[in-house]
């Protein structure tokens, strides 16, 4: 029954994902076990283990769902390395024929199908960012280089890679856009050595016209990485080649990342995609349920559903999004309409989670918008009165408003070690007593992010 489930749902996911990214990361999967609420995977390798839970867990929950599972979440882990058969000992390898380079198909990363700039929800937190990205996505001269995206998890930022992508190939097919993760740059680079082809490598990622590279932080600490990422991005930028990279924090902020490179990001444009408000969330639970309106037809929505779910998830648009595909799946599979009711029952671990969390981003940028400041600057590494005691302010609220630990507070304010968490910490509480107004500040803050 577990075979002839997930069989179902590969039929499915072919046509929803493609069948470059069907064949590339969904065919090598082999399932091992549906129990529990939990389905297991096995996949080759670990690359494409983080690959595939990155990109395309919830539409392989959605489709298993559909094809009758009752799932909750997705488990992947690394398949066991097996010995090889007997039988298999002595066979010639298969060898691909060799292409030119002409031929060679660029090594990025899959895009997806639903990542467009028509499916992307525009509000105020990501208005800059998308107007830039379309500006990029014209096709036309260099006008900043690079455009650098940055922001939390669940904001927007791969969504708008992959549609500058798509655009590109639409309005310029002549262009060689090439995509793929940071991670997979490293990996194709070590491949590179390790063959040695990396005068191949070097010409293929330098032969492009459009370099978009994913999540740059990945790079931090590894040197031999960082160099050749180096002299790529000089030999594109000095070609007039538009480059788009994207990252969870400013180019100044990550850690064990070469100031030579720092420096070279920064020299574009660095737009940060700030976390959602009310009305940006609405709409996009407003548009994605259009979609499924279509896909699931006569199911019926109850007024405030949407409101409701817009207002208790507030953190993250993937969390948000995974709780209105898992809402509608549930209410079509047991036949009932979309009611508050029905919204607490299925996703009463979602909002039981977003209820006890206040996140370290959200008290970030609640402090910098309560003090007029740059939320850069606030984990950035200045030290002038006005930027350093909002700093502390946040830390102390950090402290107290999340479970996070000392250290893990310290690497999301700029790497900084947990000592001068702590002594941020008692500043605060020092000052608190003598300084009314900061004693207010921090009673307003802490409702705001409390509400």
């Amino acid at each position: 029954m577990t075979e002839e489930t997930w069989g179902r749902a590969r039929n499915e996911l072919l046509k929803t994902v493609g069948k470059n990214n069907f064949t590339t990361w969904i065919e090598p999967l082999r399932i091992v076990d549906l129990c529990d609420g939990i389905a297991a995977f096995e996949a080759p390798t670990k690359f494409t283990r983080d690959w595939v839970s990155r990109n395309f867990s919830e539409p392989m929950l959605h489709e298993l769902r559909k094809a009758g599972a009752l799932v909750e979440r997705i488990e992947i882990r690394v398949a066991e390395l097996r010995a090889i058969p007997a039988a298999e000992l002595g066979k010639p390898k298969v060898r691909k024929p060799v292409r030119t380079h002409d031929e060679a198909d660029l090594p990025g990363a899959p895009l997806d199908a639903r990542f467009t700039f028509d499916s992307f929800v525009v509000g105020k937190p990501n208005e800059l960012a998308h107007a830039a990205a379309r500006r990029v996505a014209e096709g036309g001269p260099v006008t900043f280089n690079p455009l650098f995206l940055y922001g939390g998890v669940g904001l927007g930022k791969t969504h708008l890679m992959h549609a500058i992508a798509h655009e590109l190939q639409t309005r310029r097919p002549d262009l060689r856009v090439l995509y793929l993760s940071a991670e997979q740059f490293m990996y194709r680079f070590v491949q590179a050595l390790r063959e040695r082809q990396i005068m191949d490598f070097k010409e293929l990622f330098r032969s492009v016209d459009v370099l978009m590279v994913d999540d740059v932080q990945f790079i931090a600490g590894k040197d031999s990485t960082q160099e050749e990422f180096f002299h790529t991005f000089n030999a594109l930028v000095d070609q007039g080649k538009q480059i788009v990279i994207s990252a969870d924090r400013a180019p100044g902020e990550i850690k064990d990342l070469e100031e030579r490179i720092k420096s070279r990001l920064q020299c574009g444009l660095v737009v940060d995609l700030h976390p959602t408000d009310y009305e940006l969330r609405l709409g996009i639970l407003q548009t994605k349920t259009e979609a499924y309106r279509v896909q699931y037809p006569g199911l019926q929505l109850a007024d405030g559903v949407l409101e409701f779910l817009a207002h208790r998830i507030s953190t993250n648009v993937r969390v948000l999004e995974g709780a209105l595909t898992r809402l509608f799946a549930f209410a079509s599979l047991v036949g009932r309409e979309i009611t508050l009711d029905l919204a607490q029952e299925c996703l009463v671990d979602i909002l039981r989670a977003s209820d006890r969390k206040v996140t370290i981003e959200e008290i970030q940028r609640k402090v910098a918008e309560h003090y007029n400041i740059r939320l850069s600057d606030l984990v950035g590494p200045k030290r002038v009165r006005t930027i350093a005691r909002p700093r502390q302010i946040a830390m102390y609220l950090a402290k107290h408003l999340t479970t996070r630990s000392l250290p893990e507070i310290g690497r999301r304010f700029g790497g900084r070690d947990h000592t001068t968490i702590m002594h941020g910490i008692r500043k605060v509480e020092e000052l608190r007593g003598a300084d009314v107004q900061l004693a207010e500040d921090i009673d307003l803050l802490r409702r705001l992010l409390e509400a």
